[in-house]
């Protein structure tokens, strides 16, 4: 089903920057707009969204029906088979359509290779439109907002649940596999990306993509999962210990959660992205672990997991009602230990707003 709303949005977008049409490939911005999560392969696929408000679609055969689904008859649909691949046809379509010479806009779901053989066949000027689907998802309305609570509900219900399975001699991988499972029984749609399970020294890398390791008396066990719900995303980390911490380890995560509720008390309508930032980073600095925060605090998130506004030093970015973010400072010593603490946080009508509720006191398994 087209989003009416999103739609208008972008050609809005579109009109403003002198653009005469998109082209969407598989990406959130597709999903907005329509509904699709289609595979991002090697075929050519792409809904054209054009600065009068008129949407068409390329589609290979493999597709069509999927697309036609979502779509409706009321979108025109250019069809292409693998034997003759994609850009005959799509370059006929595109000047029936009348793009020839003009202002195109491109977002990420177009592969590279795929744009470089459209500009050598087709007289048109290409531009990149990432900006269009980033600003039209920037301010999530009441629905929207709704989704993201309910996805984070979601998140907090399964890690309840997954902390009853943690014990030694668990896999990282095996309790990842959990944890996706709890997700989709607890009423998720779908997962937001690949579960992060990282014990020990394994969470000193912020996307840890291991698995095999087994957990241990004295570990450390930092998560980080998400899930959707109806198309919209949750995010959140928590870090548990399996027997006592250390002094160290102690001190590590009150520093960490010191910082992440520093970062979250700065959230507020009128603050800049880098002043929540600044507050979560300038207590880790105080306490001498500065060298060891290497990631920006938080991205924003909606139908994307990562998505404006981006949580750093440097963006002046004024924060707005409707927007959703995270909050997720991190201390990652190499070969020793890393400790996160994520929340995403919403600027609603009544003010902020966390979407998860999961305890973040210090947590002995």
């Amino acid at each position: 089903m087209i989003n009416g709303k999103g739609l208008a949005k972008f050609t809005t977008l579109l009109d403003k920057a002198g653009y005469d049409a998109l082209l969407v490939g598989p990406s959130p911005d597709m999903e907005y707009l329509s509904g699709l999560v289609l595979h991002p392969d090697e075929r050519f696929k792409v809904l054209v969204c054009f600065r009068d408000g008129r949407l068409c679609a390329v589609s290979p055969k493999l597709y069509v029906e999927q697309m036609r689904n979502a779509l409706g008859d009321a979108v025109e649909t250019v069809v292409w088979d693998d034997a003759e691949w994609f850009e005959k046809k799509t370059v006929a379509a595109f000047e029936k359509w009348g793009l020839r010479n003009g202002r195109i806009a491109v977002n990420e779901g177009i592969r590279a290779v795929d744009m470089l053989n459209l500009q050598e066949r087709f007289p048109a000027t290409f531009g990149n439109g990432h900006f269009v689907g980033e600003e039209a998802r920037l301010r999530k309305d009441a629905e929207e907002i709704h989704r993201m609570r309910r996805a984070g509900q979601i998140a907090d219900a399964a890690l309840e649940a997954l902390t009853k399975e943690i014990r030694p001699g668990v896999t990282e991988r095996a309790l990842a596999k959990r944890l996706e499972e709890l997700l989709l029984e607890k009423g998720a749609t779908d997962l937001s990306f690949g579960c992060i399970v990282a014990f020990g020294a394994n969470g000193a890398y912020p996307h840890y993509n291991g698995g095999g390791a087994v957990l241990r008396e004295k570990d450390s066990v930092l998560i980080d999962f998400g899930c959707k719900f109806e198309g919209y995303c949750s995010d959140t980390t928590r870090t548990f210990f399996v027997g006592e911490p250390t002094k160290e380890e102690r001190h590590i995560y009150e520093t960490v959660l010191a910082a992440n509720l520093a970062g979250e008390a700065a959230v507020a309508e009128g603050a800049a992205a880098q002043d929540i930032d600044r507050a979560a980073r300038g207590i880790i600095a105080k306490a001498g672990f500065g060298e060891y925060f290497i990631s920006r605090t938080g991205h924003g998130i909606g139908v994307a997991i990562h998505e404006d506004p981006y949580i750093r030093e440097g963006n002046t970015q004024v924060l707005e009602r409707g927007m959703a973010f995270s909050v997720e400072p991190g201390i990652y010593i190499p070969g020793k230990i890393g400790v996160r603490i994520e929340d995403v946080m919403v600027l609603t009508d009544d003010g902020p707003e966390p979407m998860s509720r999961f305890s973040k006191e210090l947590t002995v398994l």
